[in-house]
């Protein structure tokens, strides 16, 4: 029943239908992008705005107050704070991985500072940005009215670029929402060149496949992707959880104290609230040891310092700090968009398809555009030759008629000449007729012909348009190409081990008595031109009085590293996980990188690359027990270590090496004594077993050093007191386990020289590295030290201050040196 104006209506199907039409308008016209050039409505009238006012790359900016007014009152009849804030997000180059607005001041920063007033900035389109209205004035896409039915507005715009994913966007909607990753465009362009080759059987091609090149997102802020799970699932389903990582390093500072440096922020996390975060969390005590926070970001790049406090564990407080505070996060990508109005979740191989048919719509609709301007040009240029052809009868054709209308009939008639043919004779101009400018029109009209072949040729091919989309493709790369910012570490479960993102570079690693560690790359210790004899070296290590230098060896960075204890339990740790140290530093604490007791101590290190089966590892006691245990027994040390050796009351584990089951062992006491006898008198035993007698030794001697023998190689001699020499391995003759061995150096000499402290096997090209208690260094070349008979003092191999002694010496092999040398 209606009384009046006034209806009766279902109240629950009005409020339905009213929810429905207002959630369409907001997913379709403000929140999700269009699959196709992957802008909003809002970033596409924008970008049409600034294109229609001629406001390229290289003109000169205008205000921003202007390009907003001119979208708002053409195109957009929103808010003037939502055109503005949409084209200050296309200028921010820590939120769009390739901006497509060139702005001219404040326009915000990564601390969540708001743009200045439009009034104060000023804008013009990115270079970039051109590509995505190129050919948009030859029929490419669609035009609809504006919102008052004034002016023409683009549906899509031609986009060169594959910007749903090259830029990405997020958005929120009724009832669903999207977030798309920015990536990397020479990765998109090459996956999607990869994807063209394969088209007819496009269905075949695999996320996996496509993978191949694009690696993952690449976001502006750059940082760290941990893990690949959450990628997989991104590209193959449209959805996944995508781990982020700042990039962050350790350095030490003085005083046994350390700092923790970031320089990449995970995306769209700010800056200032990322700080606020942490000095919460270190006043309310939940990450401790943390002494002073701040930021020393400047126009060099991002720096927020997190000094610890003294003795604090760095590593320990970096991964609170990951799990309280996004300096880890998460990226939920959704890349969900419109296809054909519709949202549709998409894959990445989906995400290419739309992008490879959308350009290959636009270029067959400008084919066409042009085939039908060069087809009417052509028509022209046939009507004008024909008028130059019969010059003298179409000029008296015309002066016979009264006027222009009755000229063109006349012309139409007599020269079978259509209506635009007789109007283009009519409009020419008297220079036409000269012969150069004849001589123009019929190349003219030969070019224009080829020109149609060529267009007719392109849309018979479909194939070749394909072939166009891949050269745009190329030439996009040589322009605007560039490296990855997003590292990616493939660690499916998260852990701190991120070597895609370390340097395999040549280190020495060092240990003091005390249990000081530290990381120094090799050449740290070169000394550049000719070493002399008798070098006093280079400082090496801060260690006070009573700390010396006990273990030093060379490695890579990538290698894996077991430290083996007095107490006969092993340890496990990466390389690139000891912190850097210059030549001067102390090191840090062992017990700050691995969980040892109190009365435990370090007695010997080495580098593993790979745990095999067929490799050995042979340890030795300072009382001369040895034994032998498969290396692969070790792949899996647990954090609090295992054991190793199992030793008798009094002696401690000093020595481990990698062997092979093919080479002798020399052991060396400090006594001047060496026992040269085959590896294979050991037999292999468990890891928990005891050792058995290796070398006999004389009362109140121990063992010195134990080295691998090489064939051609040298006994190199090290005493305390810096004396060395190098004596031919045949003067060291094969003997059976658990003898006394042969003289090494003569006990007449240890008053003078010291007792010995290490005899390396080397070969003649090798380097070596002198440490003494006090820190100093000194890398010589083996051949600057003199050959010596077996039972020699040897001579001064480098100056020792009073008080000062040898304690190590580390071999750098030749290849290792001269790798180094060219680094």
């Amino acid at each position: 029943m209606e009384i009046g104006t006034i209806q009766q209506v279902d109240i629950d199907e009005t409020m339905r239908n009213a929810y429905l039409d207002y959630a369409m308008s907001v997913i379709v016209s403000r929140a999700l992008p269009d699959a196709r050039d992957g802008l909003k409505p809002v970033h596409r009238r924008i970008l049409y705005a600034m294109h229609d006012m001629g406001l390229r790359h290289s003109t000169a900016y205008k205000k921003s107050a202007r390009i907003v007014g001119e979208v708002l009152g053409k195109y957009h009849p929103h808010g003037d704070t939502a055109v503005y804030e949409a084209m200050a997000r296309m200028a921010q180059d820590f939120s769009m991985r390739y901006p497509l607005v060139d702005g001219q001041g404040n326009f915000g920063s990564i601390d969540g500072d708001s743009p200045a007033a439009m009034r104060y900035t000023e804008a013009r389109m990115a270079r970039i940005a051109e590509e995505m209205l190129v050919d948009i004035s030859k029929d490419t896409v669609d035009f609809v009215d504006n919102f008052d039915g004034s002016l023409q507005e683009p549906t899509v715009l031609a986009s060169r670029l594959p910007n749903l994913l090259l830029n990405g966007t997020s958005g929120i909607a009724v009832g669903m929402a999207t977030n798309i990753a920015p990536h990397n465009l020479n990765e998109l362009c090459d996956a999607i060149s990869y994807l063209i080759d394969r088209y007819p059987d496009r269905d075949e091609v695999t996320a996996d496949e496509l993978m191949q090149f694009v690696h993952g997102p690449d976001f502006p802020t750059g940082a760290l992707i941990v893990g690949d799970e959450g990628i997989k699932n991104a590209y193959a389903t449209g959805r996944g959880a995508i781990t982020m990582r700042a990039v962050t390093h350790i350095e030490e500072m003085r005083g046994n104290r350390h700092r923790i440096v970031v320089t990449e922020l995970p995306y769209q996390v700010n800056k200032a609230n990322l700080i606020e975060r942490i000095a919460t969390l270190v006043r309310d005590d939940k990450v401790q040891d943390v002494a002073d926070l701040r930021d020393e970001s400047d126009r060099r790049g991002m720096s927020i310092i997190i000094e610890l406090k003294r003795g604090a564990q760095p590593k320990q407080v970096l991964n609170q700090l990951f799990k309280y505070t996004q300096l880890q996060a998460t990226f939920g990508y959704n890349c969900l968009a419109l296809v054909d109005g519709t949202p549709r979740t998409l894959s990445l191989k989906q995400a290419l398809v739309i992008y490879v048919e959308h350009r290959r719509e636009v270029i067959v609709r400008r084919t066409r555009f042009e085939l039908d301007r060069a087809l009417a040009r052509a028509h022209i240029l046939e009507g004008l030759l024909i008028a130059l052809d019969q010059l003298d009868a179409v000029i008296a054709t015309i002066r016979e008629s009264p006027d222009v209308s009755t000229a063109r009939t006349n012309l139409m008639e007599r020269f079978d000449l259509s209506e635009d043919q007789a109007q283009a004779i009519l409009d020419m101009q008297l220079r036409r007729l000269a012969a150069l400018e004849r001589q123009k029109t019929e190349d003219e009209y030969a070019e224009v012909i080829q020109d149609i072949a060529y267009l007719e040729d392109l849309l018979a091919n479909p194939r070749k348009i394909l072939y166009l989309i891949r050269e745009d493709l190329n030439d996009l790369k040589t322009k605007y190409g560039d490296a990855r910012r997003t590292h990616i570490a493939r660690d499916a479960d998260g852990s701190i081990e991120v070597e895609d993102l370390v340097p395999d570079v040549h280190v020495l690693i060092s240990i003091t008595r005390r249990g000081y560690i530290k990381r120094t790359p090799t050449k740290a210790y070169h000394l550049r031109g000719k070493q002399k004899k008798r070098l006093v070296g280079v400082k090496g290590m801060e260690t006070r009085e009573e700390d010396s230098v006990m273990h030093i060896f060379a490695t890579t960075s990538l290698n894996g590293a077991l430290f083996f204890t007095n107490k006969g339990k092993v340890y496990q740790e990466k390389v690139y996980q000891i912190p850097e140290g210059n030549r001067a530093a102390k090191g840090i604490p062992l017990r700050n990188l691995i969980r040892l007791a109190e009365d435990e101590h370090v007695t010997a290190a080495l580098p593993v690359a790979d745990f095999e089966e067929d490799v050995y590892l042979t340890m030795f006691s300072v009382l001369g027990k040895v034994k032998r245990v498969p290396l692969s027994e070790f792949s899996s040390v647990r954090a609090n270590g295992l054991i190793a050796f199992n030793l008798d009351e009094g002696d401690e584990l000093q020595w481990v090496l990698l062997t092979d089951d093919k080479h002798d062992l020399l052991v060396t006491t400090e006594g001047g004594k060496a026992l040269r006898f085959a590896e294979t008198e050991v037999r292999p035993k468990g890891r928990t077993a005891s050792g058995i007698a290796g070398i006999r030794l004389s009362k109140g001697d121990r063992v010195a050093c134990v080295d691998v023998v090489e064939e051609g190689g040298e006994v190199f001699v090290a005493t305390q007191n810096g004396f060395a020499k190098r004596t031919p391995l045949e003067e060291y003759p094969v003997k059976g386990r658990n003898t006394g061995g042969v003289i090494a150096l003569h006990d007449k000499y240890l008053e003078l020289t010291g007792p010995i402290v290490s005899a390396l096997v080397v070969q003649p090209e090798d380097e070596v590295t002198f440490i003494t208690a006090n820190g100093m260094a000194l890398h010589t070349p083996v051949e600057e030290i003199p050959p010596l008979g077996r039972s020699a003092r040897g001579q001064i191999a480098m100056n020792i201050y009073k008080g000062d002694r040898l304690t190590a010496v580390a071999r750098l092999k030749a290849e290792v040196a001269a790798q180094e040398e060219e680094e």
